[in-house]
């Protein structure tokens, strides 16, 4: 019995193997021994070599061996391989997921899917059948709600060591400056990591306290990861934090607010309501009262200035003295 579990695991590792050669470039087996830790499949490195030069042997594979450390890569003209390709539907998803949610996955896992990226973007190629999907990525489009801004530049390293510190749950030391230039070095615990526009915040705790801030990553001047792990607090929720306008520049406190605005400007508000309770009245000709509830914020705030002259008479009840 031992016997068929060793065989099957090492055919295993032979399809993991060879879904990640890829074939516009050579790679190592030092590169993907490393990819396959990052997926979670943990082999010594003289193992994965010893796999390596079996499947050159079987398989349209390169060995460069000219020089060490050896390369590997599929022949141009190999057959696609048999054993789980990619379907059109899936490169596709593949390929919008490496453009749209790079930001917002583990280092590792980005490392560990690079083979598979590769081949999405080949089975997406011009050369392919799929044209479907591969005109797909012209048809759709995420636009700005503001002004585009070009995103901040981060310190080489800092987005990889601060994403892997808050997938495996590590303390974070960091070499922070702030917006008022002020520099500090402190031990933060990673809780989550947030795109607000061009600019990717993480929010942390500093050792020793139990309230949240966020620190801007492209404002971290070097991160290293601790050996330290913690456990993740129970009470903290990020979508909670969100939703209680802690990136719109809140605490969290709720109004009941109320304004009047001119019909053009407020259209969009009949189709997208601020909230679930949204109440409007058309009180005369052209302007409209909208009362919501909403939480008070510096956001808030620049969006009705925003309108300028067509919001009039802005009005925030605190939300208990509102139930009175």
């Amino acid at each position: 019995m031992a016997k068929r579990s060793d065989t099957l695991e090492t055919v295993l590792l032979a399809v993991e193997l060879l879904r990640r050669i890829p074939r516009s470039r050579k790679v190592t087996a030092s590169e993907l021994h490393q990819q396959l830790k990052d997926a979670g499949i943990d082999r010594d490195l003289r193992t994965i070599q010893r796999q390596l030069e079996m499947l050159s042997e079987h398989f349209e594979i390169e060995r460069d061996d000219r020089s060490k450390p050896y390369g590997y890569r599929w022949l141009e003209q190999a057959k696609a391989l048999a054993v789980p390709n990619l379907t059109p539907q899936e490169s596709l998803l593949l390929q919008l997921a490496e453009e749209h949610l790079n930001n917002l996955l583990p280092t590792r896992l980005m490392k560990s899917m690079e083979g598979f990226f590769r081949q999405a973007k080949r089975n997406l190629g011009p050369d392919s059948s799929a044209r479907l999907e591969r005109e797909w990525p012209g048809k759709v489009r995420v636009v700005a709600t503001s002004q585009p801004l070009l995103p901040p530049k981060i310190v080489p390293g800092v987005f990889e060591i601060v994403s892997e510190a808050l997938y495996c749950n590590h303390w974070l030391h960091l070499d922070y400056r702030n917006s008022a230039g002020k520099r500090n070095k402190v031990d933060v615990m990673p809780l989550g990591l947030v795109q607000q526009g061009p600019r990717l915040y993480l929010v942390c705790r500093y050792r020793g306290y139990d309230n949240e801030r966020n620190l801007a990553l492209h404002r971290i001047l070097s991160a290293k990861m601790s050996t330290l792990t913690f456990e993740r607090p129970k009470e903290f929720d990020l979508k909670k934090y969100d939703d209680d306008g802690r990136f719109g520049f809140g605490d969290g406190e709720k109004v009941r607010l109320t304004f009047r605005i001119k019909h053009n400007a407020g259209l969009h508000l009949l189709e997208s309501p601020l909230s679930s309770d949204q109440q409007v009245v058309e009180i005369e000709d052209g302007i409209l009262e909208i009362t919501a509830t909403v939480v008070d914020s510096a956001m808030l705030e620049r969006w009705l200035r925003g309108f300028g002259d067509a919001v009039a008479d802005v009005q925030r009840l605190p939300i208990v003295a509102a139930k009175l």
